[in-house]
């Protein structure tokens, strides 16, 4: 009955991703396949080998390995500058479902590709024996933030990020606890919220211009009549909102906390990405459709983009601080990354957004690495989880070394590429008129988050060290290792080197990919490109 199903549903996914090749297959037909492939791998491990531990990590590693390639030869694909353009079902934009490849879309799923990757070998050390659907969600996860990425559609959009919603809330709440089920349950109600704005949003837009897709919205917004500017208005700052809470922005950044620091690390980790994509919402939807060209609603929303992540930066700062956990700490520091990033965004100038992604690229991966680790720490301090409390734990000194590295990169010290990354988007920065303010906020952030870590090494790292023949009391805290199954030494380390060396190719070689990030914000700041790719005259072939 099960492989009946699958192979319905299989016959199905075929069937809507069938399109008219008269002329032989094209390079545009890769834009679905980081979509269709785990489309297709989730349902497989759900329903036929998810009982099986060895089969479910050789299909979802296959996948995943899978879906790195894709992103390798996506932004292979997409360097040439041509904006490439999947229209399912071969109808035409702006009536069908259209994905679009430009350089950004690309190295985004390249980047979530990687942190797949990295996440699918810390889990194999022993993590995804908890359950029995953990790759499936995993599978189905990565459909949703690939599909984010690339679609050219705002209800489409909304789709991939009501996949998002299901997976996360699964991958949350993987292995049970009271605390990470009533964090999940705050964790879906802020994102019920979110979809039901995001709907709002989506209905004034449709009723005022008569479109969702991205391409067309652009061009319409300008000819909007100034009878219905005041509605067009408030479906796209509806939408900002929503990009805002994904992103965590400041004063809609209250979920993220509790939810990253009660997730399991591991999937955690999974969750650095996710933040990133309502960052590429707000610049992908801000670039194409509100600045300029956009007539009279020109700046519409974007006024607020730096103060705001001025104070997020501050709020993340001295959250790390102010932190009780290892987790809440890490947490915190990803939503400053995001409020420095955000500042260089919100400048909207090609420099300042070029070293925004550099940025990005770093940050992602390095919260990514630091909540590996505290799921190393849980795994070895059973009843203290990732708590501050002073207790000694096995392997002490190698966990240490590993933590003072990660803190490292996160913070952005040299020589790491979030050091490079800050100098550059400082640079940038002095264009605008508010930039010594804008300076003090990066480097007094950056301070207080070194500070919060150099507190906690020196409490759960180094003072055990002198206490360690003095008993202390055990306080378990939310996340502490019951039913934990010992981690193998070998695959969470290897993970965690992975990811260090992909942080050390972007510090070595940052002169091999600016040239990439360069043109890419020129792209960006270039839309009518992406509205003629998109829009293609009716004569043209199309996919």
């Amino acid at each position: 009955m099960n492989l009946s199903c699958l192979i319905g549903w299989m016959a199905d996914v075929a069937d809507v991703a069938k399109v008219t090749v008269p002329d032989g297959p094209s390079p545009e037909h890769l834009l679905v396949l980081p979509i269709l492939l785990p489309a297709v791998v989730a349902p497989l491990l759900a329903l036929a080998v998810r009982h099986d531990i060895v089969l479910a990590r050789v299909f979802s590693l296959g996948a995943t390995l899978g879906l790195l390639a894709l992103g390798l030869l996506m932004v292979w694909t997409a360097n040439d500058g041509t904006i490439r353009v999947y229209e399912l079902g071969s109808w035409k934009a702006p009536f069908g479902i259209v994905l679009v490849l430009d350089r950004l879309s690309a190295m985004m799923v390249l980047l979530t590709a990687c942190l797949a990757v990295i996440v699918q070998l810390h889990a194999m050390g022993g993590w995804d024996r908890r359950g029995h659907h953990f790759y499936s969600l995993f599978q189905v996860q990565l459909m949703g933030i690939n599909g984010a990425f690339l679609t050219g559609d705002l209800f489409n959009l909304f789709v991939f990020f009501e996949l998002l919603l299901i997976a996360s809330y699964g991958l949350m709440v993987h292995g049970g606890g009271p605390f990470r089920l009533k964090a999940g349950l705050q964790y879906v109600t802020v994102n019920l919220v979110g979809s039901v704005i995001f709907l709002m949003g989506l209905g004034t837009i449709y009723g005022s211009t008569g479109t969702l897709n991205m391409a067309d919205f652009a061009v319409r917004i300008s000819q909007v009549p100034e009878s219905d500017q005041a509605l067009v208005a408030v479906g796209a700052t509806l939408l900002l909102v929503v990009f805002a809470i994904k992103a965590a922005l400041v004063p809609l950044h209250f979920w993220l906390p509790a939810t990253y620091s009660n997730a399991p690390p591991l999937v955690a980790a999974l969750f650095a990405i996710m933040s990133k994509v309502g960052v590429y919402c707000l610049i992908r939807f801000a670039d194409l459709s509100l600045l300029e060209r956009a007539g009279a609603l020109a700046g519409l929303g974007t006024n607020w983009l730096v103060p705001c992540s001025v104070v997020t930066v501050i709020v993340g700062s001295v959250g790390v601080l102010a932190a009780r956990s290892l987790s809440q700490q890490a947490s915190y520091a990803g939503i400053a990354s995001v409020g420095t990033m955000l500042i260089a965004f919100g400048i909207f100038t090609p420099a300042a957004q070029a070293a925004g992604f550099y940025y990005l690229l770093h940050s992602t991966l390095a919260v990514a690495a630091l909540f590996l680790l505290i799921d190393l720490v849980i795994a070895r301090r059973p009843g203290a989880g990732d708590g501050l409390d002073p207790i000694p734990f096995p392997q002490r000194g190698l966990i240490a070394a590993l933590f003072f590295v990660s803190v490292t990169t996160v913070i952005g010290l040299p020589p790491w590429a979030g050091f490079l990354g800050k100098v550059q988007i400082l640079g940038s920065l002095q264009s605008a008129s508010d930039w010594p303010w804008l300076w003090a906020t990066i480097l007094g952030g950056s301070a207080i988050t070194l500070l919060g870590f150099a507190n906690t090494g020196s409490a759960v790292f180094w003072k055990p060290a002198a206490t360690e023949n003095d008993p202390e009391s055990e306080s378990p805290t939310h996340l502490s290792a019951e039913n934990v199954v010992p981690p193998s030494p070998i695959m969470p380390i290897a993970a965690i080197g992975l990811t260090w060396a992909l942080l050390i190719l972007l510090t070595v070689f940052p002169g091999m990919l600016f040239p990439y990030l360069d043109a890419m914000t020129q792209q960006l700041f270039d839309p009518q490109q992406y509205i003629d790719a998109v829009l293609k005259p009716a004569g043209a072939t199309g996919t």
